[in-house]
């Protein structure tokens, strides 16, 4: 009864992952090793089926940028927000031109002075990865305090960087964030599980994570008609993604991130792309063999 009130006074459900003693699935890890010999870059793997006591774990505690999926922890911020009553989730905002940001998204091509919500905005951080509205979002989350929610979850080394004051140095090594391969898969099962804020927040922020329009890697080798909650992200020479997969014989989670990639192109080829095609793929047919799924080919 004790812990129970010391996590509520923290405002949250759980702090930390289930502690059950995890052992290596030998035969998996073997299977990845292979996967990610040749690569040209550094690799980190986290792999777990959820309600077991078996994962895979290759270089899974090194610390990678985070590039776009630092927009998981942000959206966490926006929602420890809202249910504390200090943001609407259909709260009205104006989008100004003077919010354009390069880079992904859409909000870049919304005429000046239209109304827009919260809703909205998350929803496109999320689902087209929309810089204008992560930025923003982040700004209202406040970065300081969207790292002391994932401190408080157990995520020392997942943090938002750019725009925070005191992480100027880790924003010059990493870029917008930092995480595991191991913080960021746990992210996902805490909030799946109904464990970051409240079930009835993690749920409506699973539904967000649900819905990804960028479904060209991982997402394209599992089936179309199974749940997925993921995020991606990219950079020059980083391409990373994780991704909870709602499978028949049960969840699965896995973290796929890189960095320092030798191939920096920006075609549906890149290497590190057709790794993480690949792996998702391994990873179907692995855990659910009763279910094959063929390796599936892009559209051009």
């Amino acid at each position: 009864m004790k812990t129970y009130l010391t996590l509520v006074l923290l405002g949250f459900l759980s702090i930390s992952i289930p502690t059950l003693a995890q052992k290596n699935d030998d035969k998996l890890t073997k299977k990845l090793t292979e996967a990610i010999a040749e690569f040209k870059g550094e690799v980190g793997i986290y792999v777990k089926k959820i309600n077991s006591d078996k994962e895979v774990a290759i270089h899974a505690d090194e610390i990678f940028p985070t590039a776009s999926i630092v927009k998981v922890p942000i959206l966490v911020g926006l929602f420890d927000k809202i249910n504390n009553g200090e943001l609407k989730y259909k709260q009205k905002f104006i989008y100004r031109k003077d919010r354009i940001y390069g880079g992904s998204g859409l909000m870049q091509f919304f005429k000046d002075s239209v109304e827009t919500d919260l809703a909205t905005m998350a929803s496109l951080m999320i689902s087209y990865s929309d810089n204008i509205t992560s930025i923003w979002c982040q700004e209202l989350a406040e970065g300081t305090k969207i790292n002391n929610i994932m401190d408080k979850l157990g995520l020392k080394n997942t943090k938002v960087n750019s725009r925070t004051p005191g992480r100027e140095a880790a924003w010059k090594e990493y870029g917008w964030g930092n995480t595991t391969p191991r913080e960021m898969a746990s992210l996902l099962i805490m909030i799946r599980e109904g464990q970051v804020i409240s079930p009835s927040i993690s749920d409506k922020m699973y539904r967000v994570l649900g819905n990804v329009f960028y479904n060209e890697r991982s997402l394209s080798q599992v089936p179309a008609h199974i749940k997925t909650a993921s995020k991606s992200g990219s950079l020059d020479d980083v391409r990373s993604e994780v991704v909870l997969v709602n499978a028949p014989s049960g969840d699965y989670v896995f973290s796929i991130f890189t960095k320092n990639n030798l191939d920096r192109s920006w075609e549906q080829t890149n290497e590190a792309e057709n790794l993480t095609r690949r792996i998702s793929n391994l990873l179907w047919n692995y855990f659910e063999p009763k279910h094959p799924f063929p390796f599936q080919s892009l559209l051009n």
